[in-house]
């Protein structure tokens, strides 16, 4: 199948770290279609039997490599420098393994990437067990308060090719790469109403989570602080029963705007924000366990522990403005590019 003309400048970057291979046959289909609309590179980080398995499986439909050693401790930043460095493409679609493109969604994102060096879509679930509806509720209530942060995101290669990279020793590797693309003057595109799916987690997956979930917010000092009230706030609350009644309708109704937000409601199920109060709830006391995790070293990751959440958005600016990041920046049409 030929490429869309619009996606030939674009390649597809996977990275992941499977120890076994419960969804390999979907992932298989999805990567089957995608082969006929674009490149795509998986950047591996498998244990050797089951890199062998994925060689075999994706011969002839991706470019399948080994992460570079030494790039950092978040395999998923490490996987994707590594394939921004394999990458002779300008157009960049980084995606996490349970993310699933249609084609009118790739060709929009490659689109506004022309006018931007980093588009921010939105993801949503394509399907709906419990926990998927309860994570929803997270997404709702960042949306309602500005973005969410989704497992895909557009790039510019010329753009990390300028900064070197981001920072793959840090867990909240998303928000690092979004940090470091505006610190070194990149624009951003948040296109909240560009609709992207993803399959959901497995339950086990989704309960490991909650805590690591939680931690990514001391990369985001005043929204840590208003996380950590929550469970005081609660239990002051919960001395009157209409009180803790009024903070969680509260609750539900700030995700409501966000389900409404930008055209939300045609992929958000109508309910979805009426799991808002467990989020809450949730978050309240996950907070403190995080901070407990961060008195103690860090967060578990991958056989070893991940102290820093995140750069400051103040300290990127800071080195991006005293050392050379590559080639200048100049403006057009009052937008900054990289040359």
């Amino acid at each position: 199948m030929t490429a869309p003309p619009d996606l030939a400048e674009a390649e597809y970057i996977l990275p992941l770290r499977w120890s076994e291979d419960s969804r390999l046959d979907e992932l298989i289909g999805y990567l089957r279609v995608l082969s006929g609309w674009m490149r795509i590179t998986v950047v591996d980080g498998s244990p050797p039997g089951v890199f062998e398995a994925h060689r075999l499986a994706w011969q002839g439909l991706v470019t399948h490599i080994h992460p570079e050693p030494g790039l950092g401790r978040n395999g998923k930043a490490a996987g994707v420098i590594s394939g921004v460095r394999r990458s002779g493409s300008e157009f960049l679609v980084l995606a996490d393994d349970d993310v699933r493109y249609a084609l009118p969604g790739l060709r929009r994102l490659v689109v506004l990437l022309r006018d931007a060096e980093l588009v921010r879509p939105q993801n949503y679930f394509l399907e709906w067990p419990w926990h998927a509806r309860w994570d929803t509720a997270r997404t709702l209530l960042n949306r309602a308060f500005g973005s969410d942060y989704p497992g895909t995101l557009g790039v510019r290669r010329s753009m990390l090719e300028a900064t070197g990279g981001y920072d793959a020793d840090v867990l909240f590797e998303n928000l690092e790469l979004i940090r470091t693309v505006e610190a070194a003057g990149g624009r951003q595109i948040r296109a909240d109403g560009l609709f992207v799916g993803r399959m959901p987690p497995a339950l086990a997956h989704f309960r490991g989570q909650r805590v690591r979930q939680a931690y990514d917010s001391f990369a985001q000092p005043g929204r840590l602080a208003a996380e950590l009230s929550l469970l005081p706030l609660l239990c002051w609350a919960a001395r009157r029963p209409a009180r803790l009644v009024a903070l969680l309708a509260a609750s539900i109704a700030l995700a409501e705007a966000g389900r409404r937000r930008h055209g939300g409601t045609a992929v958000f199920p109508p309910g979805s924000a009426l799991w808002a109060p467990c989020w809450v709830l949730e978050r309240a006391v996950c907070s403190w366990l995080a901070l407990g995790l961060r008195l103690a070293g860090g967060v578990h990751y991958a056989g070893g522990r991940i102290p820093r959440a995140g750069t400051s958005a103040r300290q990127l600016r800071r080195r991006y403005r005293t050392q050379a990041t590559g080639a200048p920046i100049q403006r057009r049409g009052g937008q900054r590019t990289w040359l």
